[in-house]
């Protein structure tokens, strides 16, 4: 009995440890963040005067909440921008990641069992090197003086440099570089697991290699598929390191705006508002993906 009861308290550790992860760096900080985008900006230190005092001032400011910085947001057609621009890149970023990381991740989970883990181990080498690093080392290839230039101008293929480097391409470049891997290790762990009898009894009823990838392997990897848009996506919108190296002035995406206001502007209710719609863009569309799948699952 004693054993029993030990089991089910060592099952509720278990499960109570991710919720208390949560609870501490994910929804303290997000309600602090949330407090402080109904707050005022102020010059002070902080720079905001705050809001919510004590339970009697909670009380009393729900009653009249006040969204002025949320309002502003949609009147500016600055954050509207950033916030579309955001969408959009990351959004083109995930789609040639796919393009790219599906293939990869079919050769990998189709190749020789001895050649398996050297691929997968190529794939994360990148992550052994200083993410900032591995951008800075795209500006040495992409600017004009730069590997890429010097190249093409040797053999004759260009006569004059390209411009790429700040420019949305070379924002591009730097996001479906630095995320493909979150895009091929999901879509690897869904391609591993297919049945290959499903392919071979698709080939005895006369179907063609192509028509059995639409029917059989690209319906049971759409899991993965999903898994690594997710992965790939939700960064890329939030991003701030590459569009500031690589993109320049030319590049207007969300992440640059929120540092813009937390350390240039110093309008901490502004950049707090900005943060938490970001938020809600990403988790609103994931919860409803989540029961979509959990409905289908059930059904």
């Amino acid at each position: 009995m004693a054993a029993k009861s030990g089991m089910t308290w060592g099952r509720r550790l278990a499960v109570a440890i991710p919720y208390l992860w949560l609870l501490a760096f994910f929804l303290a900080p997000f309600l602090i963040v949330l407090k402080i985008s109904f707050s005022e900006p102020a010059i002070a230190q902080p720079p905001y005067v705050p809001t919510w005092e004590n339970w009697a001032a909670i009380k009393a400011h729900l009653a009249n909440l006040n969204f002025g910085n949320y309002a502003f947001l949609f009147s500016d057609s600055l954050y509207v921008n950033s916030y579309l621009n955001s969408i959009r890149i990351a959004s083109i970023s995930t789609l040639i990641a796919l393009l790219i990381g599906y293939p990869m991740a079919y050769g990998i989970a189709r190749s020789s069992p001895n050649w398996r883990a050297t691929l997968l181990m190529l794939v994360i080498l990148p992550f052994w090197t200083s993410f900032l690093i591995r951008v800075y080392s795209w500006i040495g290839i992409l600017k004009t003086e730069g590997v890429l230039n010097t190249f093409l101008l040797w053999t004759g293929v260009i006569s004059e440099p390209l411009v790429i480097h700040f420019t949305p391409t070379a924002v591009y470049i730097g996001i479906v570089y630095s995320y493909l891997p979150f895009m091929i290790l999901p879509l690897y762990a869904s391609l591993e697991k297919l049945d290959l009898s499903l392919l071979e009894a698709a080939a005895d009823l006369g179907a063609k290699p192509l028509t059995a990838f639409w029917r059989i392997t690209l319906p049971m990897s759409l899991p993965g598929v999903a898994a690594g848009c997710f992965l790939v996506f939700i960064p890329a919108v939030g991003e701030f390191v590459i569009p500031e190296l690589l993109g320049g002035s030319s590049t207007q995406m969300i992440g640059r705006t929120l540092w813009s206001e937390f350390f240039q502007n110093r309008d901490w209710p502004i950049a707090s508002s900005v943060a938490v719609l970001l938020l809600m863009m990403l988790v609103v569309p994931i919860l409803i993906f989540q029961w979509a799948a959990k409905r289908e699952g059930t059904g």
